[in-house]
């Protein structure tokens, strides 16, 4: 969803109902300058500090599912049990940063082309997008 746009339109065309909550989850998604990276925790935590607004965790697990049905969102599963949700939703890389829990984007430049040599018959790829994960080596320069 393009940052300052009509909210109320955008979500009225992909069939969702432009609630109070859906609109006050728009303005802290999307009028900023850069895409982010967040858990829906995160997301309850801005919404109440940026917006002074309670919206309940529910409503909002409901709503991000529904934005990224949508298109709006991109889901990254870092494991079986901790996605993010990135408002860049183009294909791109990421690193995460298993010390500090941080998606960070890594550009199309940064990673060669992949060669996949295999395909499941009937099936077509539409991205590949690598998640590189990263962690503090622990060792002392000497």
């Amino acid at each position: 969803m393009p940052k300052n746009c009509n909210f109320i339109e955008k979500l009225r065309e992909v069939g969702l109902r432009p609630t109070k909550q859906r609109i006050k989850m728009c303005e802290v998604l999307y009028n900023r300058e850069k895409t982010f990276h967040f858990t829906i925790n995160d997301l309850v935590k801005m919404i109440s500090e940026k917006m002074n607004e309670k919206i309940s965790l529910a409503t909002v697990y409901n709503t991000v599912h529904a934005f990224e049905k949508k298109g709006y969102l991109k889901e990254i599963s870092i494991n079986s049990h901790k996605s993010y949700f990135d408002t860049n939703t183009s294909a791109h890389h990421h690193f995460f940063d298993e010390d500090t829990h941080e998606l960070i984007d890594c550009g199309e430049s940064d990673i060669d082309k992949i060669n996949i040599k295999k395909n499941i018959t009937g099936k077509k790829i539409n991205s590949v997008e690598v998640l590189v994960r990263v962690a503090s080596d622990n060792q002392t320069q000497k």
